[in-house]
């Protein structure tokens, strides 16, 4: 399971690093470190959180910056998966971006060429009323 240290995961939760160690120190999400010392945070558990604070209103504005500049969809929402719930043949992604929660309904096909998971980072990009999803 992928892992992000507190930087990765305040551009993601849409927030400072300051303040994803406050939350951490208060225990409101798990930490534990690398083997040099780093604070890192779980896939699961960041997502877990994630949701969790995009439905408490808390978190400031648009998460990250758009690390895949060679697409034409120009709103970015880069986040981490919360939820994937695949079909037979179609399947569902839930993305939270700071206070954003995104679903995109894509072929199961797509889903498994990408490799998401809950947990990993990704982009939504809305382009008219399609939501087009980048693994980062």
């Amino acid at each position: 399971m992928q892992s992000y240290s507190i930087g990765q995961a305040a551009r993601l939760l849409g927030v400072s690093p300051d303040t994803v160690r406050r939350w951490a120190d208060a225990g409101r999400v798990t930490t534990h470190r690398d083997e040099s010392g780093r604070r890192l945070i779980d896939g699961r558990d960041l997502a877990a959180f994630a949701v969790e604070v995009g439905q408490g209103g808390t978190g400031a504005g648009a998460a990250g910056e758009d690390d895949a500049p060679y697409t034409s969809a120009r709103n970015a929402f880069p986040g981490i998966v919360t939820a994937v719930k695949l079909g037979d043949v179609a399947a569902q992604v839930e993305i939270q971006a700071g206070p954003h929660r995104l679903v995109s309904l894509l072929t199961r096909e797509a889903v498994e060429e990408l490799g998401l998971e809950v947990g990993m980072r990704a982009t939504a990009r809305v382009k008219s009323t399609n939501v087009h999803i980048d693994r980062v």
